[in-house]
């Protein structure tokens, strides 16, 4: 999940602190706070970060090079030239866990520098002034910056900004790619994810045999002679399968339980978190998809079942009818996964 954080203006009266945290208790991880506003959170449901101690994460203004650091602690770098997104990338390899940058002029190249380069070392959180701008810090590189620090002025900002911060989780690049081969299968253990959304027309999970190759299953939305909508549940194929997850990362689908969170994505790409409510794990005849772009060969295993349904960029055709020719949508990346996590530069062959 991304992180939301707060930032209080010291100078604010008491009464717009109150109002504003107890909003943020409904939208927000963190509070940033100044050492005399601490005891405003002791009662509620927010984490604190300030430069005192007794904060549960700890500002630290000790950014010597080589210090060890270890623990819950959090450090600011405004970054207004090359020198100052490396003196971010050196904190990162130290151990810092959360990394706050602001941007004042350049706003997205030294992100885009900064994701590439701190990725699983560190949390790094984009200071924003504007929902936009936390809009375009949250999409950069496509992974996005960790979460973002936004200091409101009154408390509908903070249900604005949480609103972009649930449903807008990742921007995911789809592309058209052509079937070249629908081919039933034998018998399979097939997995039904039941979330506790509510899905729409366009809307499912990213699914695939292979990591690099995602396909869009439709959750089952459409109305049939035979059963009704079951709008929560995408049926997503053989316990093999991938199925990306927040953080886009990759996970078994034999490994979903009841609890665990799932990347829920529409047509246009626009994604959310969703959590899984049950899995249902049956022996269903299965077929198999393949499909080609830019000459590789991407392929998806699902129930011969006219309620499964890939996506294209206006329909969702069932595999029941889906011929060689038809345009399905698909997320392609380049590099391998290790235990879920990209790996950019590696070479792995999946067929």
């Amino acid at each position: 999940m991304k992180q939301f954080w707060i930032r209080l203006d010291p100078k604010s009266t008491p009464e717009s602190k109150a109002d504003l945290l107890n909003k943020a208790q409904q939208h927000c991880n963190v509070a940033l706070l100044y050492p005399q506003d601490l005891p405003l959170v002791s009662n509620l449901k927010l984490k604190s970060a300030s430069t005192d101690a007794r904060a549960d994460i700890v500002i630290s203004t000790d950014l010597r090079p080589g210090r060890v650091v270890s623990g819950n602690i959090a450090a600011e770098v405004v970054v207004k030239e090359s020198s100052d997104e490396q003196k971010a990338v050196e904190l990162a390899e130290l151990g810092i866990r959360y990394l706050i940058i602001h941007c004042p002029d350049w706003k997205v190249i030294p992100l885009e520098n900064l994701i590439a380069k701190t990725r699983n070392k560190t949390m790094l959180l984009a200071d924003v002034s504007t929902v936009s701008d936390a809009k375009v810090a949250l999409q950069t590189l496509e992974l996005g910056v960790d979460g973002v620090v936004f200091a409101p002025s009154v408390p509908q900002e903070v249900e604005d900004m949480g609103a972009l911060m649930r449903n807008s989780e990742h921007h995911i690049v789809l592309l058209k790619t052509k079937v070249v081969l629908v081919k039933p299968l034998g018998t399979g253990a097939r997995v039904c994810v039941d979330t506790c959304e509510i899905m729409e027309p366009g809307e499912g999970m990213l699914v695939g045999s292979q990591s690099s190759g995602l396909f869009l299953l439709e959750a089952e939305v459409h109305r049939n002679p035979h059963v009704e909508p079951r709008p929560f549940r995408v049926n997503a194929g053989p316990v093999s399968s991938y199925v990306l997850t927040p953080g886009l990362k990759t996970r078994y689908l034999s490994e979903l339980k009841a609890g665990d969170e799932v990347l829920i994505i529409n047509r246009a790409g626009t994604s959310r978190t969703g959590h899984i409510g049950r899995v249902k794990i049956e022996r269903r005849p299965m077929t198999l998809v393949e499909t080609e772009f830019n000459n590789r060969t991407f392929s998806i295993i699902v129930q011969n079942a006219e309620t499964v349904r890939l996506v294209s960029e206006s329909i969702s055709k069932s595999v029941s009818e889906l011929r060689p020719g038809d345009e399905v949508l698909i997320r392609v990346e380049e590099g391998g996964r290790h235990f879920g996590t990209l790996v950019a530069d590696e070479m792995v062959i999946e067929r």
